[in-house]
């Protein structure tokens, strides 16, 4: 079933008729007393991979995923240089695409840009320098 979409008048009677500051404490409040709606936990394994578990509020389990060490280092890599994704995929001549394929795994870089990746780890400021 798919939600209704509001028109402009119902969405503007809605906005005049909400509290900003009510919802803000209330989510405040809900914050303080421990109460979420979605959970995420990251838990480092031995071999290098990552668990992630995504959990809602009613004990649900939304997303158990094992993240392989190599979609983990290349996101890395690009972290520690401050570079965007356009900027640090400019660096070895690909697109973004290709760069956001290889952080999700639905891809692996050749050996020239492994080799990037593992300077950009190693030596993030010298990868900053040669994008400047």
């Amino acid at each position: 079933m798919t939600a209704k979409k509001m028109t402009t008048r119902q969405c503007t009677v809605w906005e005049t008729g909400r509290d900003l500051n009510v919802g803000l404490r209330e989510a405040l409040a809900e914050a303080k007393a421990g109460i979420w709606a979605r959970k995420t936990e990251i838990m480092p394994m031995a071999d290098g991979r990552i668990r992630r578990r995504i959990t809602r509020s009613d004990g649900t389990a939304e997303r158990d995923e094992v993240i392989p060490a190599g979609r983990i280092a290349i996101a890395t890599a690009r972290v520690r240089t401050g570079l965007s994704q356009a900027q640090f995929a400019a660096l070895p001549g690909v697109s973004i695409r290709t760069l956001q394929d290889w952080e999700h795994g639905r891809r692996e870089p050749s050996g020239a840009a492994r080799t990037l990746l593992r300077i950009a780890t190693k030596h993030p400021r010298i990868v900053r320098e040669a994008a400047a």
